[in-house]
Order: structure tokens, then sequence, then C-alpha cells
């Protein structure tokens, strides 16, 4: 199922990109046993690293989007492939909050309010890009809009949501848009989104209507003629292996390798989806050969 959808209008004034991304936080809550407030903090994490990840040109470029701030799930983690396949993790999964003054899952008490948002992106080039700005809110959309301000100087509207069920904790609905002006647009263009998100309801509202990501762009903006750009069918993907996880032990250098050869088993566990991988003592020694 296409569940990603990028689109611009017809006078290339504004690009749209908008994702439900209820199946790809399902299977991180599964993959991590979140509680709720973790769940919606991580879920909007793993939204806003899809919808930007999607927007890299290269097949093997990736983004990152990792919070550190003051509040017990820090950090949080986030990583997309250049379709728009996510992984991530949090500090703490067991956090729980009481509601936010609004009646709401309170994402920024989880988070922290103060602290940073920082955004690598590895381009293939030597070294990778990477800009950094102190978190708006903690709300994730908000730091993410203040970031594109502050480090790219493009002009964003970013809105994220997760719906978590008060009873059962599993994930009922959950996805974003991001909206980014072009160099051609101007005031009144401003105006014209500024109209059309006056009203809009939340996303995971428009969701549980049953509406599209593409027709949720049409929705945010009634007031421009957008055209699909393409569409694509994005989830959670780890992409860890017992190859990669060699290669990590052996980045971890010769003491630490000295150390695990006194076990008879070393398990490393990957962080993003939790799958074990085991190694005897001789296949640690092998590995600290190599050093």
């Amino acid at each position: 199922m296409q569940n990603l959808v990028r689109m611009i209008d017809q006078d290339g004034i504004l690009c749209v990109i908008a994702a439900d991304t209820t199946e790809t936080v399902r299977e991180m809550q599964r993959l991590h046993g979140t509680k709720k407030v973790v769940s919606a903090a991580l879920g909007r994490l793993l939204t806003a690293a899809s919808l930007m990840g999607s927007m890299l040109k290269g097949e093997k470029d990736t983004l990152t989007l990792k919070i550190s701030a003051d509040g017990p799930a820090s950090p949080l983690t986030a990583v997309s492939d250049s379709s728009g396949n996510v992984r991530g993790y949090a500090g703490r999964i067991d956090v729980e909050m009481p509601l936010n003054a609004y009646g709401k899952l309170d994402v920024s008490g989880a988070v922290g309010k103060n602290g940073t948002l920082t955004v690598m992106k590895d381009l293939g080039l030597r070294e990778p890009y990477i800009g950094q700005v102190p978190l708006a809110s903690g709300e994730i959309a908000e730091d993410i809009t203040a970031y594109y301000a502050a480090s790219e100087q493009t002009p964003s509207v970013c809105a994220l949501g997760v719906l978590v069920d008060p009873d059962t904790q599993g994930i009922l609905h959950a996805g974003g848009f991001l909206i980014q002006l072009l160099p051609t647009a101007d005031t009144s263009d401003i105006e014209k989104i500024e109209r059309g998100l006056e009203t809009l309801r939340p996303v995971t509202t428009m969701l549980f209507e049953g509406m599209t990501p593409e027709e949720i762009c049409r929705t945010a903006l009634p007031e421009f003629t957008l055209e699909v750009l393409d569409t694509a069918e994005v989830g959670y993907r780890c992409t860890c292996s017992r190859a990669r996880t060699e290669a990590a032990l052996l980045a971890a250098g010769k003491q630490a390798l000295t150390e695990m050869a006194q076990d008879e088993v070393t398990t490393a566990t990957c962080n993003f989806c939790n799958r074990q991988y085991t190694f005897s003592k001789a296949e640690i020694e092998a590995l600290l050969a190599q050093c």
C-alpha cells in the first residue's frame, strides 16, 4: 500500500509530503514495547524522519534525527533511508507521565524542553552534513520547523501525530505532513497557507476519518492546485545483520575485544530491533586477531 505521497503545486510555489505511518509506529511499539507517551514521542520522530528522508536524492543516502534533552525518555533517535523507511529507539521505553494541561499525552515532558535536535545527512561524501538547533518545544513538529528555518533557511510547516489507545496502549493512527516553500513563493502564498491551516484538523483525526495522505495534502492546502510527484510504501526497516555487528565489534577496538574474549559467549543486541547476535569465545578471538 502506498502510504507516502510527495506533491508540488502547479506554479512551483511549494512542495508537500504526507505519510500515514500507522503500521510503522505499530511495528516500532511491537519491537520496543514502548509505553504510551514514548510511543507518541518516538512515533512522531520516526514520522518526521520518514518525511525528511524521502527528500534525499541518492539511493544510499541516509538521514538521522537525534533529540538530546532533559526529559526522561531522551535521547531519541530515528534513522531514515532515501525511500522513507525508518528505524529508531528511545533512551527509556517505560516512561509514564500524567496528561498535559490539554488532556493530551505529555510528549514535551517525556522528551524534554531543554536540549537539541541534531540532523545528520550521510550523502556519500567524505563527511556527513550535520545541523543542530536548540529545541523549540520538545513537541517534535515545532522542532523540525525550527530546524529548517535556522539551519536550511527553508520556510516550512510540519505537523505530526500519534493517536494511542488509552486502554490498550495500541497505536490507532500515526502520520504527518511537511510543507516547504520554494524560492518563488511570496507573502501572498504564505497567507494562503496560513488560511488553509487555520481550520485544519489534527492529522490523526483526518486519518481516523479515512483520509489518504494525498487527501490530507489537498485539505491542508485548499487554495493551491497540487500535482503528485511520486508515491511510496514506507515502513519500519532495520538494516542490522551479523556482518554489521561484527564490524561494530571490530570498531570497538582491541581493548574492548580483549575483555569480551574473557567470556565464553558474547551477546550483542541491536538498538533498533532488539535482535540478538551471539558470538563464541573463539569468534571473538578471531575478530581480535584482525586488530
